[in-house]
């Protein structure tokens, strides 16, 4: 459900570079992973039970790749817009509604963002259309019972 505090002891003297945590229950990083293993460039963290992520995570200053895939996010982590090296951002298969367009296209490296399967709203999913800045990979829109208002 956590990271064990022995395992940031076990790997102190360690210059971690990817860590997957995928495909546990983990409900949440603490704060001082980011300190723990601050060199990291690839962090998967699909497959859990996580809705949000501290904004330390800020200090990931080498992190490129973040796979927060198939967790119970309803928003994109504002922590995601602020990581200075962050370029490819898997967020498919959650319960995002609402992306704040204008800061996903003002993050510093971010390239190509996965949000595939995510129940967008119609004004999101619009927006993101248009976005030509940076790769962004979409399902189709599907209508939810109470848009269509012929029943």
């Amino acid at each position: 459900m956590q990271v064990p505090d022995a395992v940031y002891h076990l790997m102190r003297h360690t210059a971690l570079k990817g860590c997957n945590l995928s495909s546990n229950v983990i409900t949440k990083i603490p704060p001082k992973f980011a300190v723990k293993f601050s060199l990291i460039t690839d962090l998967n963290l699909s497959h859990n039970q996580m809705s949000k992520l501290p904004e330390e995570l800020a200090d990931l200053a080498e992190l490129e790749r973040l796979d927060i895939s198939h967790n119970a996010y309803i928003a994109l982590p504002h922590v995601v817009y602020k990581m200075p090296k962050l370029s490819h951002l898997q967020a498919q298969n959650n319960h995002i509604v609402d992306v704040e367009v204008e800061r996903l296209q003002e993050a510093p490296s971010l390239q190509e963002v996965d949000l595939q399967e995510n129940p967008l709203s119609s004004q999101s999913h619009s927006a993101l259309q248009s976005v030509t800045t940076l790769r962004i990979h979409l399902s189709p829109r599907q209508i939810e019972d109470w848009e269509d208002l012929t029943v």
